[in-house]
């Protein structure tokens, strides 16, 4: 975030907590999706506590609730919507409540007509990368009385510093990156939250050393791909050498991070895990199929036989390590024998 744009933000923060000085009002925020949304919402929740609102365990109890969607399964949309119709009744029977929508599906064009049309109980609308301006948004809401709408097409830098408030006192996610460069056929990652960027090693640094101090013993790092952490940055820095740093960082005690791409699994990330006292014996690795031809058709980047070395290369350096995955049954054009293919990697 830009001086100006920061300086633009703290003003309608101070304005915000003001008017809640004398009588607080109360948000409640609904998140769907990832870890990465949940993040996003901890930072929600960071921005309208600086603003004076106070948080409601009870969506019918707030003056003002926020929906972080996703939109990468439709199980989590579906409910959106349902719940953005049995709202529309809560307004009515509280007229000054304000709604806002954000996260992944705000990115799609389609959506916001839909909400336009469907929904025009809805206040306030933006999508994953301007999250900072949520000040600025409601107040112009406030101003006009109309829907406010601003996503953006495309990320600009990293905005560092924004508030965060964590669900739990002793562990923190922190995110390392962002965006996806990967393109698998099934993913709409990549169109909702951008490319590829890493933040600086000592930005990251700096947040996990902050956490510690305020009693952090446990972080998850997170990123679409951690895997290829570094790769966007001036002077290039792998993951496992992030992690070694992280390690480093006196008083914390645990490291986790989700998610890995297998094509992206280096042995030196490999030999971290190993070398590594404060990385936790865990490994979230994705394959989605066992099938060499549905692979290819989701553009994994890589084999059965690939994906099972490196199984085997992982429990070899740790033996006792967890490894956990996500699977897809039912891909477009799959056989029996793909499905059996997929059956074999689990087992």
């Amino acid at each position: 975030m830009g001086i100006d744009d920061y300086i633009k933000q703290k003003y309608y923060i101070d304005i915000f907590r003001e008017i809640n000085k004398i009588d607080p009002k109360k948000f409640y925020i609904g998140t769907y999706g990832c870890q990465m949304n949940v993040r996003d919402s901890e930072t929600l929740h960071g921005i309208l506590s600086d603003m004076g609102f106070v948080e409601s365990k009870e969506e019918n109890d707030a003056d003002l609730i926020v929906y972080n969607t996703c939109c990468v399964r439709e199980n989590a949309e579906n409910k959106v919507f349902g719940n953005l119709g049995i709202l529309k009744n809560l307004k009515k029977y509280k007229p000054g409540l304000k709604i806002i929508l954000c996260g992944c599906m705000m990115q799609q064009d389609t959506i916001i007509e839909k909400i336009k049309n469907t929904y025009k109980h809805v206040d306030v609308i933006f999508g994953t990368f301007n999250i900072q301006r949520l000040p600025e948004l409601l107040n112009s809401n406030y101003e006009t009385g109309e829907i406010i709408i601003d996503v953006w097409d495309t990320h600009t830098d990293i905005v560092e510093g924004l508030p965060v408030i964590r669900e739990k006192p002793f562990r923190a996610s922190v995110n390392i990156m962002y965006g996806c460069d990967n393109f698998c056929t099934y993913c709409i990652v990549p169109y909702v939250r951008g490319r590829e960027r890493s933040r600086e090693p000592k930005d990251i640094i700096c947040e996990i050393e902050n956490l510690v101090g305020d009693g952090v013993k446990e972080i998850l790092l997170l990123g679409q791909n951690v895997n290829s952490y570094g790769k966007s940055l001036p002077e290039p820095k792998t993951f496992a050498e992030l992690l070694n740093d992280i390690n480093n960082i006196k008083g914390l005690e645990r490291i986790r991070f989700i998610t890995s791409h297998p094509k992206d699994l280096s042995d030196e990330l490999i030999l971290a895990m190993k070398n590594l006292n404060k990385v936790c014996a865990h490994l979230h690795l994705p394959f989605q199929s066992g099938s060499d031809n549905i692979l290819k058709k989701m553009n994994r980047g890589y084999t059965k036989s690939h994906y099972l070395n490196l199984v085997e290369k992982v429990r070899s350096a740790v033996p006792d390590i967890g490894i956990s995955t996500d699977i897809i049954v039912g891909f477009p054009g799959e056989s029996e024998e793909d499905f059996l293919d997929t059956l074999d990697v689990v087992e």
